[in-house]
């Protein structure tokens, strides 16, 4: 078995964490990989250094919040690397294991005592270069104040001309993150769905939608005037404006996580009542 390490490097007590989950793989003969960020602020590692991108473990580590979580898939993908996740964020939704219970949850590892759990993603085409995404396309307007008129076609129907602040598509992943303060709904990450939930809209018969995964969607901008930024887990994308399009489509690349228990209703109930 080999395992990568990657780890958010701006706290402290992640790294101290990041030394004692290599020790503890050394002691128990675990070939290693590490991030090339993490040997720089723990240079007695230099020697397991590897670029993420880089990395051929059997799964990779890692260490941190959400955010560090999307950016490790982003440049795994589309590898089918398998991603163990430490929480050292807020919330972590899309983490598995706190810190505290982190060396039996290796212990679990190393005596393949886990499951793999897949995660569905989704493509979005941005000046036809096709992107994939674990959580979410953000669609906000770039002008502050100012709404934008979106027209939202699926499988080539129009099902609404959005007003609103803003549009967000969905994995079932993503229902619990910004899609969820906007009003859409928690889906379990088993359904092959796609979410549409308009930010803020001004008409109050415009509702969360949810369509198959394998639909064909398509998010055109109607005013001349407004111009909307398209915000990709969490990384800016660029500016789009009238009539441009944005389209989206079921990825063939899955996520994959290491799981030691199926009860994903119990864990969002805990970190909603955390968070």
């Amino acid at each position: 078995m080999k395992i990568g390490i990657v780890s958010r490097c701006d706290k402290q007590d992640a790294l101290e964490l990041d030394a004692s989950i290599i020790n503890y793989l050394l002691d128990n003969r675990v070939d290693i990989e590490i991030d090339t960020n993490i040997a720089k602020n723990l240079p007695e590692y230099e020697m397991y250094h590897c670029p993420v991108e880089d990395m051929s473990s059997d799964f990779v580590i890692c260490v941190g919040g959400d955010g560090t979580v999307l950016k490790t898939q982003h440049i795994l993908s589309p590898k089918k690397i398998p991603i163990l996740s430490i929480n050292m964020g807020t919330v972590g939704f899309l983490t598995e294991v706190e810190p505290d219970d982190i060396f039996e949850c290796l212990d679990a590892l190393l005596s393949y005592d886990f499951f793999i759990e897949e995660r569905l993603q989704l493509d979005v085409c941005c000046d036809d270069e096709w992107i994939t995404v674990l959580n979410e396309l953000v669609i906000m307007t770039s002008q502050p104040g100012k709404m934008l008129d979106l027209e939202i076609n699926v499988d080539e129907e129009i099902v609404d001309n959005v007003r609103a602040d803003g549009l967000i598509v969905s994995t079932p992943s993503g229902s619990t993150a910004y899609a969820m303060s906007a009003g859409g709904p928690i889906v379990d990450p088993r359904v092959d769905a796609a979410i549409i939930i308009p930010i803020c809209p001004f008409k109050l018969n415009t509702r969360p939608k949810i369509v198959p995964a394998d639909s064909r969607i398509t998010v055109k901008f109607l005013q001349e005037d407004k111009k909307g930024l398209a915000v990709l887990d969490g990384v800016n994308n660029k500016e789009y404006g009238y009539m441009d399009e944005i389209k989206l489509r079921k990825s063939e690349d899955l996520a994959y996580f290491v799981r030691f228990r199926k009860n994903f209703y119990a864990s969002v109930n805990e970190k909603l009542t955390i968070g």
